[in-house]
């Protein structure tokens, strides 16, 4: 790594590190019903809003209950938004003249499947297929709403886990409330202002045409980004105004745009492990999830970085200058803006891959195999490297619940967590979760090699499975997983090499979408259930400390192997295999 790389990663972190007691703090008060500072203004609105919907702030849910609002209110928003993209061409604030015809049945599918679970991923590109409308109503108000609704979940684990017997876990409605109008709705204002001072538009005018200097007509796309932009980083989501997402100049002007953008991706999910350690009574039980989110975070910088910035063999064996100089970065510059360079390239793919964010300043399909393991990784891990808002808590307490199940077993002796028995359900329903997400990537992988396939993406008995995949072998491969990889890790960015708007990837990938978020959310909600009926037993000298540096190291133990055991024959298939043809000069 470069001094300009370490120098970067430093002054990130020490950012995220000051960062995150304040705004963890501030959301414990948010969620105990706590006043805070913005309680004289928010707490009418609030208040408001119960009545307009009917909602008794006081009234508490059993996990059954707070699994089935979830749904319901996942399921009524994914149906309005498909009927509402089909709808486009009819509906105002489409300058361009979109119709419905840019939203196929399929695509409509996929993308109101992909804003519902805050996956966001596009397989179209946003400038050329939906209007201002469709973006700001059909898909910019889930990017509120998902983003809310996995913060209401991880709270919801976060009470099954600290409060000291009961049978319920809060209000969803309540915890959506909050968490939009204490915790979203601030940030975003002061975060979108900042970004329209940075350059970023937001009108809502029609597409500029402009004549270049060698006199062809180009159109240069605009409209309400800066808003969208905001909700976009803060809330995890990361899907682009643009195609090219933050590597487009108007999504991200400057040095400075770019390094908030990456420092907005972690500030919820770093916080709520401090969120989790007040509200547990302990913020040592906080630090050690952030710990171990921090050390996996570090690693994964360190290694795409390096990756990056050697380059590629075959490269430096034409003479090419791979090392850098003050006058150019070296290295793998293929797919990067120059703008930003390897630096901020392989930190941004980490930083958005760990936090199931998928915003790209780069793109990560041109990265080195070992680079482009990397982001492909991150998601494996069950998106837990701090993660998407609210998905990285409870993604992370769920491998702290198999992490000292093992400890237990390691020691003869009933496992504990924050006082309460660990037992066979607990184990069983977190087992569960990861189970769903390995037969969910694997199995679609799987499906995708072997389905054959004609032109247009339909079954075709004699077709050809990689037809709609424009790289054959190790890579090609690569493609396929971490579509699926992203789609059920909920993450959103893609290596891209493959045509992803056909009627099978449309489906199969919106499934896995779906599957990735729901079937994850109810084991936990159930873990949560269980645990809040239980009433903490006194801590002996025989309890297994949580908070420690010898849990930490278990924790990341657990996250690791769970991973590896799970994925590694398959990125054996792919990156890895690449890589190997590439250090023997067999890519080209």
């Amino acid at each position: 790594m470069t001094t300009n790389s370490i120098a970067q990663l430093a002054l990130y972190c020490l950012i995220i590190i000051a960062l995150t007691p304040l705004l963890g703090r501030y959301m414990a008060k948010v969620f105990q019903g706590e006043k805070t500072v913005l309680s004289p203004v928010m707490v009418p609105v609030e208040r408001a809003i119960y009545r307009m919907c009917g909602v008794q702030a006081t009234d508490e849910m059993s996990w059954q209950v707070y699994a089935a609002a979830l749904l319901l209110f996942s399921l009524l928003g994914m149906i309005l938004t498909y009927v509402l993209l089909r709808l486009q061409g009819v509906l105002p604030w489409n300058p361009q003249h979109f119709t419905g015809t840019q939203m196929s049945p399929d695509l409509a599918f996929n993308t109101s499947a992909s804003f519902t679970t805050n996956t966001n991923w596009q397989a179209y590109v946003p400038e050329q297929a939906v209007s201002y409308f469709s973006n700001m109503v059909s898909l910019a108000i889930h990017n509120w709403m998902s983003a809310a609704s996995g913060i209401a979940v991880a709270i919801a684990l976060v009470r099954g886990l600290t409060r000291h017997s009961g049978k319920s876990l809060g209000s969803f409605w309540v915890d959506m409330v909050r968490a939009t109008l204490y915790v979203l709705l601030p940030l975003c204002m002061v975060y979108a202002l900042f970004l329209v001072q940075q350059g970023v538009p937001q009108n809502f005018m029609p597409y500029v045409h402009a004549k270049t200097l060698d006199g062809q007509m180009q159109t240069i796309a605009e409209g309400p980004v800066a808003s969208q932009e905001a909700i976009k980083m803060l809330g995890t989501n990361g899907g682009g105004f643009f195609n090219a997402n933050s590597a487009h100049p108007y999504e991200n002007p400057t040095p400075l745009s770019n390094f908030i953008q990456m420092l907005s991706i972690f500030l919820i999910p770093a916080a709520l492990t401090a969120t989790f350690g007040c509200m547990a009574g302990s913020k040592r039980q906080g630090w050690a999830l952030f710990a171990a989110m921090g050390a996996m975070f570090l690693v994964g910088v360190v290694v795409c970085t390096t990756a990056e910035q050697h380059g590629i063999p075959a490269v430096a064996a034409c003479n090419v200058m791979v090392k850098p100089t003050g006058g150019q970065p070296g290295g793998n510059m293929e797919g990067k803006e120059i703008r930003f360079g390897i630096s901020d390239s392989a930190l941004f793919a980490v930083i958005t891959t760990d936090a199931s964010c998928g915003a790209v300043n780069a793109m990560h399909d041109s990265f080195t195999p070992i680079g482009g393991l990397v982001p492909l990784s991150n998601i494996l891990t069950g998106e837990v490297i701090f993660g998407g808002v609210g998905a990285g808590l409870y993604g992370m307490l769920m491998f702290a619940i198999i992490a000292v199940f093992i400890a237990g077993l390691m020691v003869g002796r009933t496992p504990e967590y924050l006082g309460k028995k660990i037992e066979q359900y607990e184990v069983k329903m977190a087992m569960l979760a990861v189970l769903v997400l390995a037969a969910s990537i694997l199995g679609f992988a799987a499906l995708s090699v072997v389905m054959p396939l004609n032109a247009h993406g339909y079954w075709n008995p004699g077709g050809n499975p990689w037809f709609n995949v424009n790289n054959a072998g190790a890579h090609g491969f690569s493609e396929i997983l971490y579509a699926f990889t992203s789609a059920t890790g909920n993450n959103g960015s893609a290596f891209a090499g493959i045509n992803a708007n056909t009627p099978f990837f449309n489906l199969t990938l919106g499934m896995a979408m779906l599957i990735g978020r729901f079937l994850m959310i109810i084991p936990l909600l159930a873990i949560a259930g269980s645990m809040v009926k239980k009433v903490p037993v006194p801590a002996t000298a025989g309890t297994f400390p949580t908070d420690s540096g010898t849990f930490v190291v278990l924790l990341l133990g657990a996250v690791v192997l769970v991973g590896a055991l799970t994925f590694f024959p398959a990125m054996a298939l792919g990156p890895i295999a690449e890589h190997l043809q590439m250090i023997h000069g067999k890519l080209f």
